[in-house]
């Protein structure tokens, strides 16, 4: 039997622990399953108060509380707004009672539906689609500007596991058929639909 020089043996071990090191932080850095995805999609909405504008508000028992059963469906097709107030003074904004409706110098914005309707929410939309949305701050990111009050200069600020995880969980979400007005410039802002 011939003996294998120490030098090869001290090598062959060297390379066996870098596989094993390196296949470890592989299996540290491999994405979450698609349940904590999910989960923790679910977190980041919750905590990120996308409901306080995308979820459409009512008026509860204790005051205006959000109404759960139209989540993150976006301004209601069926409000039509009356023509936005003026704004004098120290005012720059307004926002409409169901909170989907705001006004502005920029006019006035609509929120999206962020169901997975495929003909008036994020059906369409692929994840890619997303993170450029709030990466560029344009729809589907190359479209119009995303408007106020969207956040998006806080929201480019997640990571692209935190913008994948956002999109995934709003993809389970049930389909709402609900569609949006696009938005209307301030000239045109005095005719609300």
């Amino acid at each position: 039997m011939k003996r294998i020089p120490l030098e090869y043996a001290i090598l062959g071990v060297a390379v066996v622990a870098t596989i094993a090191v390196t296949t470890s932080a592989q299996a540290q850095a491999t994405p979450a399953t698609a349940a904590e995805k999910v989960k923790r999609g679910e977190y980041l909405v919750s905590t990120s108060a996308c409901h306080d504008c995308h979820t459409p508000w009512k008026m509860g028992p204790k005051g205006p509380e959000p109404d759960m059963t139209r989540a993150l469906s976006g301004h209601p097709e069926g409000v039509v707004m009356p023509a936005p107030p003026k704004l004098e003074g120290l005012w720059t904004g307004a926002m409409s009672a169901t909170m989907t409706a705001w006004t502005g110098p920029w006019g006035v914005s609509f929120t999206a539906n962020l169901t997975p309707d495929p003909e008036t929410g994020l059906g369409k939309w692929t994840q890619r689609n997303f993170i450029e949305t709030i990466r560029t701050g344009r729809h589907m990111g190359r479209g119009r500007e995303v408007l106020p009050p969207m956040p998006i200069a806080v929201y480019r600020n997640f990571t692209d596991a935190d913008l994948e995880a956002i999109f995934s969980y709003l993809q389970t979400l049930p389909a709402i058929r609900n569609r949006v007005p696009e938005p209307l410039p301030p000239a045109a802002s005095v005719a609300v639909r």
